[in-house]
């Protein structure tokens, strides 16, 4: 967080046209962020969520005071046993996965209902609030590519009120007649119910979001989940995006093998010999940098469970394949 108050896109400068010093400090940083490790929260940057009976934590953002990324950022929300957090509005997306409890959401107006691992979109533009009328307290990880809505100048949010210069516009319009055709017929709530197990050559996953639902309201991140035995690993696998990964369940670690550039008559890849390792647990978050090999481990006698995160925004610029060894 800033000494001011929340950073909402942080600045990129350099002396020199290459950026490889700012890389290094990049990849210098820890990777792996327990329960402990709260970047910021709530009542520190007077949140509009936060309330009584919620809470609101991060665990990385755009601000951290050791950088990481602002593709994404990850944060908790809190909601105890029949209470509710405040309504706001944003322009950006937000994807909420359901860790605990149950619950539902008014989202422009209208209701949605969502339990334990469902995967829920607070879509574009969207007025929301969200509610736990049961007895006991639900917990949600909440993904989101903010920056690069703010980063395009898609800056309009809060918590609402009367129009400033009323005198000077002219009645209502309704928004939604500039988004993409058709979104208000996809699905706000994502259960595990609505998607399948499949053998890949990533190994065994769930695909919650991709560009290739068409079904889900949510455009900027991507969203899987990763079932690897006892014992087991994925595959390596190299990709430009940076990736997000929360420990579902198990205990494990992964591999990263750097990718230097070599900026000849084209670009050339060096994957790195020895690579560096990362230790997680249940609960933590592990971060995998831009251009990175990595690789995933299960402990032996725990079955890892991880929820797998990109921002969708490489895959419109030109990064949309992932090289499996």
């Amino acid at each position: 967080m800033g000494e001011d108050g929340r950073v909402f896109v942080r600045g990129l400068e350099s002396d020199k046209y290459e950026l490889e010093a700012f890389r290094r400090r990049q990849l210098s940083h820890p990777r792996v962020r327990d329960e402990k490790f709260v970047t910021d929260h709530g009542d520190a940057v007077a949140h509009n969520s936060t309330t009584k009976k919620s809470r609101t934590w991060w665990r990385i953002g755009p601000g951290d005071e050791e950088f990481l990324t602002q593709t994404l950022q990850v944060h908790f929300v809190e909601i105890d046993a029949h209470g509710s957090n405040r309504g706001h509005g944003h322009q950006n997306e937000a994807a909420f996965y359901i860790l605990e409890g149950a619950g539902y959401e008014i989202h422009d107006d209208q209701r949605y209902d969502w339990k334990t691992g469902d995967f829920v979109f607070v879509h574009t533009d969207s007025v929301h609030r969200h509610f736990n009328p049961y007895d006991e307290k639900a917990l949600a990880l909440v993904v989101k590519a903010k920056s690069s809505w703010m980063f395009l100048g898609l800056l309009q949010q809060g918590r609402g009120g009367p129009v400033e210069r009323p005198d000077a516009f002219g009645p209502r319009e309704d928004w939604s007649a500039i988004w993409t055709p058709g979104v208000l017929d996809r699905r706000k709530v994502i259960g595990v119910e609505d998607t399948v197990w499949e053998d890949t050559e990533l190994g065994r996953v769930r695909v919650m979001t991709s560009p290739q639902t068409d079904h889900a309201r949510l455009f900027s991140v991507d969203a899987f989940e990763w079932a690897i035995d006892a014992g087991g690993s994925t595959p390596r696998y190299w990709k430009m995006a940076d990736e997000v990964l929360y420990a579902l369940a198990g205990d494990g670690y992964s591999l990263h093998w750097e990718v230097q550039a070599e900026i000849a008559e084209r670009y050339y890849a060096h994957i790195a010999l020895e690579p560096t390792r990362h230790e997680f647990a249940q609960g933590d978050v592990l971060y995998v940098p831009q251009n990175t090999v990595a690789q995933h481990f299960a402990a032996d006698g725990t079955p890892l469970r991880l929820l797998s995160f990109q921002n969708r925004l490489f895959k419109h610029l030109g990064y949309d394949n992932v090289k499996v060894f």
